[in-house]
């Protein structure tokens, strides 16, 4: 019995040890503004090369005066692995989030049919 309070004991201790030689990253630079009329920015910078960066504000998304939405708009920046900076720029609103950059993937172009029918919904006011 003493055994296994003994050898459990050390299990707890091997397992809360840190796990090989990762420091924490440093924030080298950070920023944030919040206003009174519900406009907000903040960015910030740490020392492996990651940049965050948002602003947003209030906006009316509906018909009736409480439709009020916060539409957001910024960009995001990591080094890979590999040394290849990736940067991510996104917008979201009322059409939803959409996130741009040379390294996500984009859609094939619409079908002509496709693009003729969405042109005739909205011709005809359907769209």
């Amino acid at each position: 019995m003493k055994l296994s309070i003994v050898a459990l004991a050390f299990l707890a201790v091997a397992c809360a040890a840190p796990q090989g030689d990762k420091k924490p990253i440093e924030i080298i630079s950070s920023n944030s503004e919040m206003n009174a009329d519900g406009s907000y920015s903040f960015a910030f910078e740490s020392e492996d090369g990651t940049k965050v960066s948002e602003s947003g504000s209030q906006k009316q998304v509906g018909p009736k005066p409480e439709d009020i939405g916060t539409v957001s708009k910024g960009s995001y920046s990591f080094t890979t692995p590999d040394g290849v900076v990736l940067t991510v720029n996104w917008v979201a609103d009322e059409n939803g989030f959409q996130a741009t950059g040379d390294h996500l993937p984009t859609p094939p172009p619409m079908p002509e049919h496709v693009v003729k029918m969405l042109a005739d919904l909205k011709a005809a006011g359907l769209l």
